[in-house]
């Protein structure tokens, strides 16, 4: 059975490890026979700045239209992102602040805190690259970038997590590390 598959690269470089990582996963989900799109939001035209919030309505430009479409095509989601800072890149998160709007990926109900998740029935993975060990992440800095994206951004629209790899450190990595990781990449994308 085909699923479609949206890879979104987080990471502003094409010429990056997290650029390798994804062009790995959708080669082989295509190999598979999986019908893939991909979105680099390093090539996307688009202002990164929620400027109002909600209100007035930002309008969105063609490629950000374009992205709505494709995850609403989608049923299952491949971020790859680096983590910088403790969290998301900046273009990241304002891809996500710009096209996971209210009434697209939510909708506020009225005495309720908790909106209805719009983006339901969809899953998602995760492959992430630091230059921290992972395990110094995971442990002394509690991971907040990943709990971002999993809890307060993908689960808040309805979307399930379900892999999360990270990779690093990247800054000394070896050859070797990288084609070991870029291993753990296909081994995900023949799982689908």
């Amino acid at each position: 059975m085909n699923t479609r598959v949206l890879v979104i690269l987080g990471h502003p470089s094409n010429q990056s490890f997290c650029a390798a990582l994804a062009s790995t996963y959708v080669a082989t989900a295509r190999a598979r026979g999986q019908d893939v799109q991909v979105l680099e939001l390093g090539a996307l035209n688009f202002d990164p700045v929620l400027r109002n919030g909600y209100q007035p309505e930002q309008v969105l430009e063609p490629d950000l239209l374009h992205a709505q479409g494709l995850i609403q095509w989608a049923e299952h989601l491949v971020f790859v992102f680096p983590i910088w800072w403790g969290g998301i890149p900046a273009l990241l998160k304002g891809f996500l602040d710009r096209v996971l709007l209210p009434g697209f990926a939510f909708k506020y109900r009225s005495h309720s805190p908790f909106p209805e998740q719009l983006l339901k029935g969809r899953s998602a993975d995760l492959l992430v690259c630091m230059d921290t060990p992972p395990w110094y992440y995971r442990w002394v800095y509690r991971m907040p970038g990943l709990h971002q994206m999993r809890r307060t951004t993908l689960g808040f629209c309805g979307i399930r997590p379900q892999k999360t790899l990270t990779f690093g450190p990247i800054i000394s990595s070896s050859a070797a590390q990288r084609d070991t990781w870029l291993r753990r990449a296909r081994t995900l994308a023949s799982a689908r």
